[in-house]
């Protein structure tokens, strides 16, 4: 059974930080792309950042976060995460995790990021 469980969101202020993590089991994390999608209220969910599988490693950023967000993963850890910087209001969205191999593709629950004095 794949799970992909999201972790690290919460409420932060203007300006400030947060890192999300996506702890995934079940597949065969190396051979995976992986990834963080967001939706906001009344919004489609829309692609933030993907990372690749092989190396060397390459990343992929919505233009809205380049600059103030970045990818990383651990391979040994099962995990990817979603460094996020310079937060804004705008940046208030529920992050889902992803996970694509091919065909086959992946989502977590889902945490939320509420960004608001």
């Amino acid at each position: 059974q794949v799970q992909l469980v999201e972790s690290g969101g919460g409420l932060v202020q203007p300006g400030g930080s947060l890192r999300l993590s996506c702890s995934a089991s079940g597949i065969t994390f190396s051979s995976y792309v992986m990834g963080w999608y967001r939706q906001a209220p009344g919004k489609q969910r829309e692609m933030v950042a993907l990372i690749s599988s092989g190396t060397p490693r390459f990343d992929n950023l919505a233009k809205s976060v380049k600059g103030r967000f970045t990818i990383s993963r651990d391979n040994a850890k099962n995990t990817v995460y979603l460094r996020m910087n310079s937060l804004t209001p705008e940046d208030t969205a529920v992050y889902y995790c992803y996970a694509e191999s091919g065909v086959q593709k992946y989502w977590g629950e889902g945490t939320l990021v509420t960004v608001s004095s």
